[in-house]
C-alpha cells in the first residue's frame, strides 16, 4: 500500500511539471542588444534582409590545387584553373559572387560550380586564375567578403581586348 501511494504521488509531481513547462509563456526573442552583438561578431552566413535580398558572408577562402585540373566538378562541369569558378557549400551551382580580399582589397566575379571547401572555418574555394587576381597564391588562405551577384549581371561576359588602329 505504501509503495502504492508514493508510486501516486510521483506521477502526480510528474504530470504536474510536465503541465506547468507547457504552459509557460512560450520562447521569446532574446533582447535586441544580444542580437546586435551576435551579428557583431559572427563570420557565418548573413541571411539575406527583405531590403536587399542579396547573399553576404564573411570568411576563409582557399584555392584550388593542380591536383584539382580537369576533374569533374560537383556540377557536372570540369574544373579548369582559368576559369572564374569557385566551390561553396550551400550556395546553387551558377550562383554569381564577388568576391573581395579583406586584407588587400582586390575582387573579382565568380562562378558557383562545385561543392566545398570542406576544411573549417574556409567558406569558398577559387579557382587558380580567381587567386591569382585576389592575391592569395602564396598565403594560400584569406579573409574574404562575399556578395550574390543579381542574375542579369554579367562581368565575367568580358567585352574583347581594345585593338591598335594602324
Amino acid at each position: 500500500m505504501q509503495v502504492l501511494k508514493v508510486k501516486n504521488i510521483f506521477l502526480a509531481f510528474s504530470l504536474f511539471c510536465i503541465g506547468t513547462s507547457c504552459a509557460g509563456p512560450g520562447l521569446q526573442s532574446p533582447p535586441q542588444s544580444a542580437l546586435q552583438q551576435k551579428e557583431e561578431h559572427s563570420t557565418e552566413t548573413l541571411p539575406p534582409t527583405e531590403e536587399t535580398s542579396i547573399f553576404r558572408q564573411e570568411g576563409f577562402a582557399s584555392w584550388y590545387g593542380p591536383g584539382f585540373y580537369g576533374r569533374k566538378t560537383a556540377s557536372g562541369t570540369r574544373f579548369k584553373k582559368d576559369a572564374f569558378t569557385c566551390a561553396h557549400l550551400k550556395l546553387p551551382f551558377g550562383t554569381r559572387l564577388k568576391v573581395t580580399n579583406l586584407s588587400n582589397g582586390k575582387s573579382v566575379d565568380v562562378v558557383v560550380n562545385d561543392r566545398g571547401p570542406y576544411v573549417s572555418p574556409r567558406i569558398l574555394d577559387v579557382s587558380y586564375v580567381a587567386a591569382r587576381e585576389l592575391g592569395l597564391l602564396k598565403s594560400g588562405v584569406a579573409r574574404v567578403a562575399l556578395v550574390e551577384r543579381p542574375k542579369e549581371f554579367s562581368q565575367l561576359q568580358r567585352s574583347p581586348p581594345i585593338r591598335e588602329i594602324p
